[in-house]
């Protein structure tokens, strides 16, 4: 009798271990997949940048929330094209090429009526900068209207993109959001806002407040992109050091603003900056950087990568 007790102890016991084990196993294959993974207290690598995982799709991105459902977003691509602001992207024909890309990426108003011949027509995701949302809604239609299956992914700091009914920019996202029920409207937490300020000091060893500068939109897009993308082209960025080199292309900062600062100018002004300048040289040399451990090429000008 005892030992018939034994017994059925011993296989209940083996069948809570086994149960147990599949239960941890399917929830660490259920956990959100990042390309960018933290590890704090190390230094910053591409050991600490790239998780050695192999690529997965469709897993959520926490760091992003839509309105007004607070779902994450979930968007994954082979291939994200990136097209630059530059005036770069002016004569170089390179639409064609761009639009038979499976995801296109733009950042905030940069238009394509007009410019297809060099930029494509084709729109996936925008990322866009909290101080860019009031020229979207200049043109609510265009941007937000049920024809323009477009992901919009904006950015700010937490006393514009606040959800209390004081955050300025939100309020603004919100009502663009009950106006236009059908647009794909997602917000960047505060958390992942957070996270990217942590990448810059990694990365430059400067705290980004305390050195006066401002993230541009670059680089909340290709921090997304190495989260979202198994491989990134870019086009129409320069690296650090092209406004150094002899004879290089004067181009407008944007190129849909014919006769603006030229875009080298532009850029030195703002790396020079004592407060409130994106770090635009800085961020370059960063991207570099991170070339070497992620599939991202450029295109227009392409980059030697030492």
């Amino acid at each position: 009798m005892q030992q018939t007790f034994l017994w059925k102890s011993l296989i209940a016991t083996s069948l809570i271990v086994a149960v147990s084990l599949f239960v941890v196993v399917v929830s660490y294959s259920e956990k959100p997949y990042f390309l960018l993974q933290p590890v704090f207290g190390q230094t910053f690598s591409s050991h600490w940048m790239f998780s050695k995982q192999p690529y997965k799709a469709f897993k959520p991105h926490l760091g992003y929330v839509s309105i007004p459902k607070q779902e994450p977003l979930k968007l994954h691509c082979e291939l994200c094209s990136i097209v630059s602001s530059s005036g770069q992207m002016l004569g170089q024909a390179a639409g064609p090429q761009i639009d038979r890309s499976p995801c296109i990426w733009r950042m905030n108003n940069a238009p394509t009526r007009g410019f297809e011949r060099d930029v494509g027509q084709q729109t996936t995701l925008r990322v866009v900068s909290h101080t860019s949302v009031p020229l979207l809604l200049q043109k609510p239609q265009y941007f937000f209207g049920q024809g323009n299956d477009t992901v919009y992914v904006v950015w700010g700091p937490l006393r514009n993109m606040r959800k209390d009914g004081k955050g300025i920019v939100y309020n603004m996202l919100r009502q663009a959001a009950e106006n236009y029920p059908h647009a794909r409207i997602y917000v960047t937490t505060e958390d992942r806002m957070n996270y990217c300020d942590m990448v810059f000091k990694k990365e430059t060893g400067k705290d980004r407040i305390q050195s006066g500068s401002y993230l541009s939109t670059g680089w909340f897009t290709l921090i997304l992109a190495m989260d979202m993308c198994k491989e990134i082209h870019i086009y129409g960025m320069i690296n650090d050091t092209y406004c150094k080199t002899e004879g290089y292309r004067r181009v407008p900062y944007h190129y849909y603003e014919a006769g603006s600062r030229d875009e080298c100018a532009e850029y030195l002004l703002h790396e020079s900056a004592p407060y409130g300048g994106h770090r635009f040289i800085t961020e370059k040399s960063v991207f570099a950087k991170w070339a070497k451990s992620h599939a991202i090429k450029f295109f227009n000008p392409s980059w030697q990568l030492s």
